[in-house]
Order: structure tokens, then sequence, then C-alpha cells
């Protein structure tokens, strides 16, 4: 881990309608968090607040290399409690149905078989995507509805846009329910750039105009910027933020398979909580 060095950047925008920005971000070095608060009135942003909180710490602590997986569900249920504790304190003060949430999308550097390797999170639809080569691939899976319906056939992804469901989700942090969080894991190799992003980008710039700045934007810093102001001038319908983590000065040959890599940390997790 000690041979991996990484540069990076972060942006930010409450957008052209919402009036706050429940977005919320944490670049802390090895670990990377994008957080979109949900429940407007219901103080999405404490939500999303919560989950950077609790990765800061985990930042600041430090965790065991080998046992990033686990590090990462505690973390999640320790911002699932505190939002809890939070819905509670409002209702106990006479708001019945107070309901903060909100997704969440994490990096975090872990060694796996004396490697390095990327091992992200996500819950909701905020998204990941790698960039290598040039190209750019969406990683993690956005848990909605109309991503349940394109993954069953019963919508194309071009009629997602103007779905009336589009915001839907049907995973988050917050709420009743169990944290299900997928993982993946990557080498490094297989992802010199990583874009962490809210769906106020991905939701306003498509993945080829995405591909186009992270490809003209050598800088991070930059990069992040252009990702960002892209979504406020296609509209600005949501917050948008964006990080952007370069892997520099590492290499390997290694290669790049993400639904083995996915089963295989899966079966490592098991069922969690």
């Amino acid at each position: 881990m000690s041979r991996v060095e990484l540069h990076h950047g972060a942006a930010t925008d409450v957008g052209l309608v919402r009036e706050v920005n429940e977005d919320a971000y944490l670049v802390a070095p090895p670990v990377f968090v994008v957080a979109d608060g949900m429940g407007g009135h219901d103080r999405g942003d404490i939500a999303s607040r919560i989950v950077v909180e609790e990765f800061r710490r985990l930042a600041e602590a430090g965790y065991p290399a080998h046992s990033g997986s686990e590090v990462i569900a505690a973390t999640l249920r320790a911002a699932q409690d505190r939002i809890g504790a939070y819905d509670a304190d409002r209702r106990a003060e006479g708001a019945a149905d107070f309901n903060a949430g909100t997704t969440a999308v994490v990096a975090l550097l872990v060694e796996q078989d004396g490697a390095p390797r990327w091992l992200l999170a996500n819950l909701g639809d905020s998204r990941i995507y790698r960039c290598s080569g040039g190209a750019l691939e969406q990683v993690s899976v956005d848990h909605s509805v109309v991503q349940e319906l394109i993954t069953a056939g019963a919508l194309r992804p071009e009629e997602a846009e103007h779905h009336p469901e589009r915001h839907v989700i049907t995973r988050a942090l917050g709420g009743q329910g169990a944290i299900e969080a997928d993982y993946f894991l990557l080498p490094l190799a297989s992802a010199e750039r990583l874009l962490l992003c809210t769906d106020g980008v991905s939701g306003m710039v498509a993945d080829d105009v995405l591909a186009g700045i992270l490809a003209g934007a050598p800088d991070p810093r930059d990069a992040a910027d252009r990702v960002v102001a892209a979504a406020v001038a296609a509209g600005g319908r949501d917050n948008a933020t964006a990080v952007v983590i370069d892997v520099v000065g590492w290499s390997a040959d290694d290669g790049y398979d993400s639904d083995a890599s996915r089963r295989s940390l899966q079966e490592k997790l098991g069922a969690l909580p």
C-alpha cells in the first residue's frame, strides 16, 4: 500500500433548482465518499453529513488493510444507527413521518494477495465509474426502480430518463430496512482514474460526455470542477457532486473481471446484516 500515490479533486454545487445542497463528500486518502441526502425538509443533508463523519473517523483511526470490507460494513452500520437515532429524536419532537436518508458510494484502498486494490461500495443511485485506457465504465449498479426494469428487460436505457419513477431508490441508508450495499474489488491497474458522483451529475451528463471531460482534464481537480460545471450547465436540476481520484506511480499486469471480483468478495463477506 505504501507504493500507491493518489491525486484527487472534488467539487460540489447546489445546482439551479434546489435551495439546499444535500450532497456531502469526503476526500481523506485512502478513504473517499460521496453521499446524496434525500428527504428535503426531512434533512437529507444531515443524513449525508453523518455518512461522511463516520467515514472520516475511519480515515483518521486507520484500518487493517486486509479487513477493508468488514470495516466498510461496520461504518455503514454506524451511520445507519445515527440516522435512525436522529429520525427518532425528530419524531419524538412531533414530526411523526420524519425519515431522513442518503445514498452512499465509497472507495478505499485495501490489500489482497499482497497487492493494493480498490474496494468500492454503493447504496442507492450515486455512481462509481472507472477510467482506464481512455475508456469510461460504470462499476456500480444503481439501486433504483428504473434499473430493475432495465435489468428485467422491461425498459430500455434510453427510456429511463423520462420514466415517472426514475428517482425512486430501492436501497439507501436511513429507514428501517437492512443495509445491503454492493461491493466491488478492482486491481489498481484497471482503474487509473475513479469518478464518484451523485445522480445530479450522472442524471444530467451523458456517459460519453463524462468520458470526454475526464479524458480532457489530466488534473483531477480540474476534472471534478468540469464534471460538476457540465451538470449545472445542462440544467442543474439537482445538487451535483464529483470526486475524481487518480492512481499515480503504480502499475501491475493484472486483469479485471467485475463480475468475478464481486462474486469473490461477496463470498468472503457472506450476508451482511
